[in-house]
């Protein structure tokens, strides 16, 4: 072997270790990962949303998770669904946060919902947009999980009220 087809297969093995090791914030995406039709399913872990479609492909949207110690795992379903909510900070956030006003209205820049939210059962946490979109691909919430606005608009469109949503590690 050449001392420049070496050079280029260490080149190829760092980009394809590069890919590998992407950042989770990476944008929307189709994968061949095969989650139950229909149902989301998200990985802590990947800091990754994915909503299972036709043909052992889903839909992979970057999200933000919670952040150490806020982080759960487990079964529920969409809840609600709601456009440009108004936000009420359960208390939790609020003892962390006391100056926070009882109700953030929707719309406002203030308001952490972004453009939508869709509720989970049981608890009090959702998939909601965002008015942080820099906290996305990271551990930044009190157990919520944060989308971009844009994202959130696409998935609120694919899916319906009683949902299937597992949260993973």
């Amino acid at each position: 072997m050449g001392r420049s087809f070496r050079s280029l297969i260490l080149v190829v093995v760092l980009q394809v270790a590069a890919i590998g090791n992407a950042p989770a914030a990476q944008g929307r995406d189709t994968v061949l990962i095969g989650y139950e039709p229909g149902t989301i399913v998200v990985e802590t872990s990947e800091r990754r949303l994915y909503y299972g479609l036709e043909k052992g492909q889903s839909v992979s949207y970057p999200v933000a998770v919670g952040k150490a110690g806020k982080t759960w795992t487990g079964v529920a379903h969409i809840q609600g669904k709601f456009l440009n909510p108004a936000w009420s900070p359960p208390e939790e956030i609020r003892r962390d946060k006391p100056n926070l006003p009882d109700v953030i209205p929707g719309g406002t820049p203030e308001n952490p919902m972004g453009v939508a939210a869709m509720t989970l059962n049981p608890g009090e946490y959702a998939i909601h947009g965002t008015n942080a979109p820099s906290s996305i691909g990271h551990f930044a919430s009190y157990g919520c999980i944060r989308m971009h606005n844009h994202d959130i608009m696409d998935l609120y469109q694919r899916v319906d009220v009683g949902t299937p949503v597992v949260v993973l590690r």
